[in-house]
């Protein structure tokens, strides 16, 4: 049997409102939102009785998806967002974009921090880390070719 594809990619957040701001100055689209709760979910994830209100953002090629999370029950128990690119376990999403420049100066203005520095590789991408909503890492790449 084959992977057929993967399908998004997990976010957990405090402030979903602004996180979906974010992610749509960046150009996702939203897909939906909604509640999730009940014996059922609790079972997928092992933590028990949830109530989870999700958010469903769309690339807009189509393939790609993030799912951002606010988990009213259970609480949150661990904050990884501080952690440094060089951390154990999931840390990162990354974006192509058109134009770096530009996306920084738009992201800027919904709080956006860059990590280091807007860099070049091998005269092939631009490339860079930034800080988005609640100081979740992004990082964003422009194809030079």
């Amino acid at each position: 049997m084959a992977l057929k594809r993967m399908d998004n990619i997990g976010i957990v957040v405090e402030d979903l409102g602004v996180t979906i701001d974010f992610f749509r100055e960046l150009g996702l689209e939203l897909e939906g939102r909604a509640t999730i709760e009940g014996e059922w979910a609790g079972r997928v994830t092992g933590l028990g009785d949830q109530h989870v209100e999700i958010a469903m953002m769309r690339t807009p090629d189509g393939h790609s998806r993030l799912e951002l999370s606010r988990f009213l029950t259970p609480p949150v128990v661990e904050d990884h967002r501080n952690a440094p690119v060089n951390a154990l376990g999931y840390l990162r999403v990354m974006f192509t974009v058109d134009d770096i420049n530009e996306t920084l100066e738009r992201l800027r203005k919904r709080g956006a921090q860059l990590v280091g520095d807007v860099v070049d590789y091998q005269d092939t991408y631009r490339l860079c880390y930034i800080r988005g909503p609640e100081r979740l890492l992004i990082g964003l790449a422009q194809e030079l070719s």
